[in-house]
């Protein structure tokens, strides 16, 4: 399964591509690390989905999982993140998952990282977006086996 892993920050999505396959995980080669909204009107919105769709399209990505933001507080996402947020999880076809970070740290701790994150070849912005994508896939891979699913 290739899962696209998004961090939103401010206009950005930053994002990092994983795929699992016998337990072992792999990075693809991907033309880009962010998509920048440039234009925050409807039309610069439509060009930002229709820019992460044909991403989608292009690699195959079965699912895009997005690391979750605070509605409220001090570190709560911003109004142009929800946007975009909302950009992606409305393009057709598309399986979406907004992925806590509570989540995320206890599928970490199940399933710790085997290499050092500088190992990977991403760069260090990447890093979140790649943890999002991994501790979703070690979930769903491993999770649903402690459960007695599958």
């Amino acid at each position: 399964m290739k899962v696209c892993g998004v961090d939103l920050k401010g206009n950005e999505a930053i994002v990092s591509l994983v795929s699992l396959a016998d337990g072992l995980f792999h990075l693809p080669d991907c033309r880009t690390r962010r998509l920048t909204l440039a234009d925050t009107s409807a039309k610069g919105l439509k060009s930002f989905q229709n820019t992460f769709a044909k991403l989608v399209e292009d690699y195959k990505i079965d699912a895009v999982i997005i690391r979750q933001r605070q509605s409220k507080g001090k570190f709560a996402g911003s109004a142009i993140g929800f946007k975009l947020e909302a950009a992606i999880e409305l393009i057709d076809g598309l399986e979406v998952v907004v992925f806590s970070p509570t989540d995320i740290k206890e599928s970490l701790r199940r399933n710790p990282l085997a290499v050092p994150f500088s190992d990977t070849g991403l760069k260090q912005f990447q890093e979140t977006a790649f943890t999002t994508a991994y501790a979703w896939l070690m979930k769903n891979e491993y999770g649903s086996q402690e459960s007695g699913e599958k």
